[in-house]
C-alpha cells in the first residue's frame, strides 16, 4: 500500500473530475472466488479500481463515495472469532480504513440500506460495468438490474473518470511498475537459460512461476510457454521441446503491491537459431525497435502501430512471402496473414490496464474501434501522453489454418506468396515484448534490458 496521502488525493481528484455528477459511487470490492469448493479458492485479487481509490486488499469489502457531501464509507465485518482460527488475526475494518485515510465504516449489512435509501431519494448510484458473476448477482440484489442490463446501465461519467485518473501513472506507481518488470526479466532469463531439447513446457512454467512467488507477488497473467507461438494465447503446457523449434515465452510478474510487467520473449530450443528462425526473428526485432523510435507524447499509438506492421512487410516481402504495393497491403490488412493482433496494450495494476472498463474509453478515448481483422484487435489507439506505460510487442505467426483459409478464399493474392507461405508451415510464431514509459520528451523502457538481438539470445542460450 502507499500511503493514505496518496488515495486520499485520489479520491479528491475523482470528485473533482465528477464535480458536475451528484449521488454516490458505489465500488464493489471483490469476494473470494472458489475453485471447486467454497472453502477452497483461487489466490484472491481485488478489484484494481477498488484497490487505485480505497486501498484495500482484503475480500468483501464493497464501498461508497458520496459525491453531495463529501463522504466515503467502507462497508465490511470483522473476522469473527471461528474466522480468525483459520486465517489468523487480521486488521479490523476501521484499522483498514485508517490506512487508506477513510474515518467513516459501516458493518456489510448496512450496504443494502444506503442504496436503498438513496433510490428512495432519487439519487444516482453509479457503478461500474462487473466483470465477475458475484458481483453481477451483487449488483442483482443491492439494484434490483438484471445482470444482463448491468454493463448498459454502468456509469459513463464514473467510468470516464477512473480511466482519466488511472491512465496516468505516478511516480511512486512507476516504481511498482518497474520492480514487477524486474522480477518478470528474472523469470525469463530463467526461462530461456533452462529450455533444452527433451524437457516439457511446463518444466519451464513451473521455474517462471517460481521466481514471481519467491518476489513476493503473483503472475500478474497465466503463463504462455509454448513450441506452438502461433497461438496468440496458448496456456498449454504439455509439449516436449525438440531440436529445431522455437520458443516463445510471455510472462509477467504481479508485484506486492499488485502492479504488472508483461514481457515476452523467444528463444531457439537448440543453442542457436536456424537461419530461417533468424530471419524472421530479425524481422520482428526491426519493426520492435521502429516502433519503440516512434513512441513520443503526441503521436497516436495507432500510428505506431502501422510502422510496425509496414516494417514487417518490408521484411516479409525480402523473404518472398509478401509482393506488391506495401502501402496498399498494409491498409487492406494483408499483412495480418502474419500479424494478427495490435501492437500494445496500456499497462499498470491489470496487465490489460482498466479493460474492464472497456477498450473503446481506455485505448480509443470513445472513438470507435476499425472492424478490420488485426487492427480490430488493437486495444490502443489514441494519441500518447507523458505518464502512459504500454507494452510494444510486434510478432510474427504462421497460422495454418488461417493460411488455408484465405488461400482457399483467394484473400489477397496481389499481395500474398500462398506457395512460398507453405514453406513456413509448422515454423511457429515469434513475438518481442517490452515495457515502456511514455516521458515529456520521448519515451524509456522499464526495468532492466532483456536479450534482443538473436546474437544476444544465442549468448545467453550457449
Amino acid at each position: 500500500m502507499f500511503a493514505s496521502q496518496t488515495y486520499e488525493e485520489r479520491r479528491q481528484l475523482l470528485r473533482a473530475r465528477l464535480k458536475d455528477t451528484n449521488g454516490l459511487l458505489l465500488f464493489l470490492g471483490n469476494e473470494e472466488s472458489p475453485m471447486n469448493y467454497a472453502d477452497n479458492g483461487y489466490t484472491f485479487r481485488q478489484d484494481s479500481t477498488f484497490l487505485y481509490f480505497l486501498g484495500v486488499d482484503h475480500p468483501d469489502f464493497a464501498g461508497v463515495m458520496d459525491l453531495d457531501d463529501g463522504t466515503t464509507t467502507l462497508f465490511a465485518d470483522d473476522l469473527s472469532i471461528d474466522a480468525i482460527v483459520w486465517m489468523g488475526p487480521q486488521p479490523t475494518v476501521a484499522e483498514q480504513a485508517a490506512r487508506a485515510g477513510i474515518t467513516q465504516t459501516a458493518p456489510a449489512g448496512r450496504l443494502a440500506e444506503v442504496l436503498q435509501k438513496a433510490q428512495s431519494q432519487g439519487r444516482p448510484i453509479h457503478f461500474l460495468p462487473p466483470y465477475r458473476a458475484e458481483a453481477r448477482l451483487h449488483l442483482l440484489a443491492l439494484l434490483g438490474i438484471p445482470p444482463a442490463e448491468q454493463a448498459a446501465k454502468a456509469s459513463l461519467a464514473f467510468i470516464q473518470a477512473v480511466v482519466a485518473l488511472r491512465v496516468t501513472k505516478s511516480a511512486e506507481e512507476i516504481v511498482e511498475i518497474e520492480k514487477a518488470v524486474t522480477t518478470t526479466l528474472q523469470m525469463h532469463l530463467a526461462g530461456m537459460r533452462m529450455a533444452r531439447p527433451g524437457m516439457k513446457e511446463s518444466d519451464i512454467a513451473a521455474r517462471v512461476a517460481e521466481i514471481a512467488l519467491a518476489a513476493g507477488g503473483q503472475l500478474s497473467f497465466p503463463i504462455i510457454a509454448t513450441v506452438h507461438g502461433e497461438t496468440l494465447h496458448n496456456h498449454f503446457h504439455g509439449n516436449t521441446l525438440e531440436r529445431g523449434q522455437i520458443f516463445l515465452l510471455d510472462a509477467g510478474a504481479e508485484s506486492p503491491s499488485r502492479y504488472a510487467g508483461d514481457l515476452t520473449s523467444t528463444f531457439p530450443v537448440d543453442p542457436t537459431f536456424t537461419p530461417r528462425q533468424r530471419e524472421v526473428y530479425d524481422i520482428v526485432l526491426s519493426a520492435h525497435l521502429a516502433a519503440v523510435k516512434a513512441l513520443k507524447p503526441g503521436v497516436r499509438f495507432r500510428d505506431v502501430h502501422l510502422l510496425a506492421c509496414r516494417t514487417l512487410a518490408e521484411g516479409l516481402k525480402g523473404l518472398g512471402l509478401m509482393k506488391g504495393d506495401l502501402d496498399e497491403a498494409v491498409a487492406m490488412g494483408a499483412h495480418a496473414m502474419f500479424f494478427q493482433c495490435g501492437l500494445g496494450h496500456m499497462m499498470g495494476m491489470d496487465v490489460h490496464d482498466m479493460e474492464n472498463l472497456g477498450e473503446v474509453w481506455v485505448g480509443y478515448e470513445g472513438q470507435p474501434k476499425s472492424t478490420q481483422f488485426g487492427l480490430k484487435s488493437l486495444r490502443l489507439a489514441r494519441e500518447l501522453q507523458p505518464g502512459f506505460v504500454m507494452t510494444v510487442e510486434p510478432g510474427i505467426y504462421f497460422i495454418p489454418e488461417l493460411m488455408d483459409r484465405w488461400k482457399a478464399e483467394g484473400k489477397f493474392t496481389d499481395f500474398i506468396n500462398y506457395d512460398k507461405l507453405q514453406e513456413y508451415r509448422g515454423f511457429g510464431g515469434i513475438r518481442i515484448e517490452e515495457d515502456f514509459l511514455i516521458t515529456p520528451s520521448g519515451a524509456r523502457m522499464l526495468g532492466p534490458c532483456k536479450p534482443r538481438t538473436a546474437d544476444e539470445v544465442e549468448a545467453l542460450r550457449g
